[in-house]
Formats: structure tokens, C-alpha cells, sequence
């Protein structure tokens, strides 16, 4: 029998790999990276940067050596899988000795994603990065080790714009964060964007709203943003404004996109063609509250879709799971966190009559000291009383009360419901009605 051959050695590659392996060790698993690194924690590159991490090695979860020698996969690095042929069910992939074919009983196309890249004029500058991969974050941290720069330029206010701003404040350096939209942190709703813009500003970070880049400026190297009425002077920038799944290879396969941009799968993770499997950052995944195809490229949604289809390949079949696009963002001291659906239009969108309300409580008890507020806006359905959605902004206890919302949006729960959750209560961690708890109050009694 042909063996299972998986294109891309990240979270959901190396999941399926191993989770097939251990349900059937006696069967072949030939798993083909481009790169040189595999399973590795791309979520820690911008503490890498700023020096929490003190090398590309500890962010590797698992070595190609253990994969190889203690899991038996057949990993195959520095080779890339260049088309698709679903007839013959073969791949055609180039490496270091060549062209070669390799044929496949079934296929997982784990491709990941991208960084985007903007058509700014001044990319291809010495000092501009993007960053999606391990030799990236190593070229940034290399060059703020060589060049020592006064002032670096962050383009995007998202997920890395943030958590780069605070890895190059660590260096000492002036940091400028460009964003477009009138907010930073668009996916987390205003009232979370407002604090951590205050608290940027409150820690240094030159913040530049509303405010479109042009192109970057220098000869050789970076010596300026330009932004249209001016160019801010910079020695290094790092343009974070998304990413997009790396789709070309099963498109050119037959294989159909769906309406996010990402590879269409069914609840197991099937392509629209036999024996073709896809998940992680090139797959969608289905929503939880909405129902509809979502992408969200998160790392738990990776692996968690690799070891099922890794277990349906087996032959026990496993749903991916739905996904309620949980996120936590660290900025400086600030945790801000989301899940659900938190935006009206999206809400109405779906056939949900949205409300919402904002609440601020202490994160312990009033008496004990250290207490710190946190802000939750918290979403429910006018008609159904179900719950939507959260976000939350605040200097301690934010991780692990979104976490408490997720639950409850995969439960399908009521306002109602959460509002009686039998949460944890002791003084050095929540006061006696948890914040998440007084949220879901307020709302139900505005539901009325």
C-alpha cells in the first residue's frame, strides 16, 4: 500500500504524522518541508526578538531527529512539493537530489500561510522584515544585534504589530507603529483597542493612526517611512499586516477554496477531492456561533485539525472541531483577549439580533491587594438569549477568563447559563461574583 504522504512539516503536518503513526505504526508516512525547521512555536518568535527566548532552539517543540528516529515518519527535509496529481495520486517534489515522484494513498496539503506583503516601494531594503518564520525572526534579531538602531518602524497594529512593538521597546530602540485603520487590534472591538493605544502611548510607543504607508526610504538600507505629508526616521521596520494561506499548490490540484480565501474542508477535514485532506493556516474551519467556514490561522486550531484527520486517515474517523476564534494578545502589561463573534454587523449578518454591554470589574477581591480592573463587552442574541461573544482588556486574570466564554460559546449557553457558571472564587483571584460573571448579568438583564 502507498504510504500517507503530508505536504508541510508545521503544527498540523507533524500532528497528523504523528497521531497516524501511533494508530497505525506498521503503515509508511512520508511527510515533505521545504524548509529546515518543523513543529516549531511560531507564536514565540516576538519574545525570541526580544531577548524571553534565548534561542531558536527552545522554540522547537519537537526535533526532526525525534520525528524521525523515535516516531518513524519519513521526514524529508529541504524538499518541496511542487503539483498535485489527484488521478495518479502522486506528488512531484524538488529537493537536493532533483526532481522526484512520490505516490500517496492519501494526502494531507498542511501548506500553512504566508506573510503579506504589501507593494510598498523599499521592501527589498536591507532592515525591512516581515516575520512568519523561524530564519526571519532570527534575521530581525540579528540585525538589531549588528546595527543597534535609534528608531524602528512596526507597519500593522494586529497580533505581531503589538507584541513586536514590545520585543524592540526591550531593546531600548524608539518604536513607531504605523496602522491604517482608525484602531490597532481591529479583530478585538474599540473599547480594547482605546486601552491598549493608551497604554502603548504610556509606555513610549510613537503611535500613528489612521495613517497609511507609502513606501520606505534609503538607498541600500532603511532610513525612513514615508507616509505621504512626511517621512518618520527609522532605522529598521517590520511589516506584520496579516497573513494568507498558502493555497496555490491544492488550487492548481482541483482542490476549491471556499469563501474566506482558504481550502474548503467538510467536519473531517476532506477536500473536494478523493483522498486530499487540508487543515491548519491554508484550511478553513467552521465557526461555532455562526455555523459558516471561518479561518482563523491559530496554532491550536492547527494541531487540534491534524491529529483528528491524522485519526481519520487511521481509520477512525474524527471531526476537526469547530472553532470560536479564541485569541489572547499580551501588550506590555496589558492582557487583551476575544472570542466569539463581537461584531454587530458580522452578528446580523448570521441572522442574530446583537446586543451588547461593557462592564468593568476588579480582577480579586476589593480588599486584597493588587486588584486590577478588567473591561469585558460581552454579546448575546436578543431572541435566542445565546451567548456570542466577548472581548476583555486588563493587567491580570484576562487569560484565563476568555478561556471561560469559550467554553460556554461551544456549549451553545445561553446569557443566562454562563451567568450561573459555578466559577472559582477565592480573594487573591476574583472577587466573589467573577467579572465574567457580573458581565453575563448585565447582559441578561439587558436582554429583557
Amino acid at each position: 500500500m502507498d504510504p500517507i504522504v503530508i505536504v508541510g512539516g508545521d503544527a498540523a503536518g507533524m500532528s497528523a504524522a504523528s497521531k497516524f503513526k501511533r494508530e497505525r505504526p506498521e503503515r509508511e508516512v512520508v511527510v515533505f518541508e521545504k524548509g529546515e525547521y518543523v513543529s516549531y512555536a511560531a507564536c514565540g518568535m516576538p519574545y525570541y526578538v526580544k531577548g524571553a527566548v534565548e534561542s531558536l532552539e527552545d522554540l522547537l517543540t519537537v526535533t526532526p531527529e525525534q520525528f524521525i528516529e523515535e516516531r518513524g515518519i519519513d521526514l524529508r527535509l529541504h524538499h518541496e512539493v511542487v503539483d498535485i496529481d489527484p488521478d495518479a495520486r502522486e506528488v512531484a517534489v524538488e529537493g537536493p537530489d532533483g526532481h522526484v515522484t512520490q505516490s500517496y494513498d492519501q494526502l494531507l496539503v498542511a501548506t500553512g500561510a504566508h506573510a503579506v506583503v504589501p507593494p510598498f516601494e523599499g521592501m527589498d531594503l536591507d532592515g525591512v522584515f516581515t516575520m512568519h518564520s523561524l530564519p526571519e525572526a532570527e534575521a530581525v534579531r540579528d540585525y538589531l544585534a549588528a546595527e543597534e538602531p535609534d528608531a524602528v518602524a512596526v507597519v500593522g497594529g494586529g497580533y505581531v504589530g503589538i507584541e513586536m512593538a514590545e520585543a524592540f521597546d526591550e531593546h531600548g530602540v524608539t518604536v513607531h507603529l504605523f496602522e491604517m485603520l482608525p484602531h490597532v487590534m481591529a479583530p478585538f472591538g474599540e473599547t480594547v483597542a482605546e486601552a491598549v493605544e493608551d497604554h502603548l502611548r504610556e509606555r513610549g510607543v510613537d503611535l500613528h493612526l489612521n495613517t497609511a504607508v507609502e513606501r520606505f526610504v534609503g538607498d541600500e538600507a532603511v532610513t525612513g517611512v514615508d507616509v505621504g505629508d512626511g517621512v518618520v526616521d527609522v532605522d529598521l521596520a517590520l511589516v506584520g499586516v496579516g497573513v494568507a494561506p498558502n493555497t496555490d499548490l491544492a488550487e492548481a490540484a482541483g482542490v476549491d477554496l471556499g469563501e474566506t480565501g482558504a481550502v474548503a474542508t467538510d467536519a473531517y477535514g476532506r477536500t473536494n477531492v478523493d483522498g486530499v485532506f487540508a487543515a491548519g493556516d491554508v484550511a478553513e474551519a467552521r465557526n461555532v456561533v455562526t455555523g459558516d467556514p471561518d479561518h482563523v490561522p491559530l496554532a491550536l486550531t492547527a494541531n487540534r485539525a491534524g491529529r483528528a484527520i491524522g485519526q481519520t486517515m487511521a481509520g477512525d474517523e474524527t471531526p476537526v472541531g469547530d472553532i470560536a476564534g479564541s485569541a489572547v494578545v499580551k501588550a506590555f502589561d496589558l492582557t487583551a483577549a476575544r472570542t466569539g463573534v463581537i461584531d454587530e454587523e458580522r452578528a446580523s449578518d448570521a441572522g442574530f439580533d446583537p446586543v451588547s454591554v461593557t462592564i468593568t470589574a476588579a480582577s480579586r477581591a476589593h480588599y486584597y491587594p493588587g486588584a486590577e480592573d478588567i473591561t469585558i463587552t460581552m454579546f448575546g442574541d436578543r431572541e435566542s438569549r445565546r451567548l456570542l461573544g466577548a472581548t476583555m482588556v486588563g493587567r491580570e486574570g484576562v487569560a484565563k477568563r476568555i478561556d471561560t466564554v469559550a467554553a460556554a460559546l461551544h456549549e451553545g449557553a445561553t446569557v443566562e447559563d454562563l451567568s450561573y457558571y459555578d466559577l472559582a472564587y477565592a480573594p487573591p483571584y476574583s472577587p466573589v461574583w467573577d467579572p465574567v460573571l457580573t458581565a453575563a448579568k448585565v447582559l441578561a438583564g439587558k436582554l429583557d
